[in-house]
């Protein structure tokens, strides 16, 4: 038996939701807001500093916006974990994936173009609270808005089970690919929907993540 129970926050079944959801922010905001990286800012950190070099100081803001929102979120979840993490009728979890859900229903709203800027600092915002408050999924660190690090996880669990056959090491190499299976499907989902309903499909996201919300609050009721 696992340790107590597992936490809903831990559980792969989440954690798949989480990534799907991850997996499609990247690809509308990218398809959809501008081609920006919403998710993983590593893309925007690069084309920051390109256009700093090439004096296109309109186009380097364009991309520090997102980055700076991403920021904020990650100083959010430190803020309402200190002050909620305590309260056990309302975990603080629940209260990011609300916020979350609250903060990509109304980027469906915002017209495409004009306001990209608004609706990609929203989503980096989204991106930035989820990352920072779902690490662990079977007590092993993950991240379910970007796939560098699992890919770096997953496959180092795999080399060690073939080196020493420890079926434990195989689940979690398995654990860390399905995350990333998951993201891709998230991609495929956007740039299906986003061809066909615009802006407006990213109103999949608001009900994954209300799911994600009632899965937590059922949890935290018993």
């Amino acid at each position: 038996m696992e340790e107590k129970r597992l936490q809903m926050s831990e559980s792969f079944f989440l954690t798949a939701i989480l990534a799907i959801v991850g997996g499609f922010l990247d690809a509308y905001s990218y398809l959809m807001r501008g081609h920006v990286f919403a998710n993983a800012q590593t893309g925007n950190i690069v084309l920051f500093g390109v256009y700093l070099e090439k004096r296109n100081f309109t186009q380097a803001i364009y991309y520090l916006v997102p980055i700076l929102a991403f920021a904020v979120g990650i100083i959010l979840v430190e803020i309402v974990k200190h002050f909620y993490k305590e309260e056990h009728k309302i975990h603080w979890r629940q209260r990011i994936v609300a916020f979350e859900l609250i903060l990509v229903t109304i980027v469906g709203f915002i017209p495409l173009g004009q306001y990209d800027v608004v609706a990609n600092v929203l989503i980096s915002f989204v991106c930035s609270m989820q990352v920072e408050t779902f690490r662990r999924v079977h007590g092993h660190p993950f991240a379910s808005t970007m796939c560098t690090g699992n890919l770096r996880s997953g496959t180092e669990a795999l080399c060690q089970y073939f080196k020493t056959g420890d079926k434990t090491l195989k689940q979690k190499s398995l654990r860390y690919y399905g995350i990333i299976t998951f993201f891709i499907i998230g991609a495929i989902i956007g740039g299906f929907l986003t061809g066909r309903a615009g802006g407006e499909s990213i109103f999949i996201c608001s009900i994954l993540l209300t799911i994600a919300t009632v899965l937590m609050a059922k949890e935290f009721r018993i």
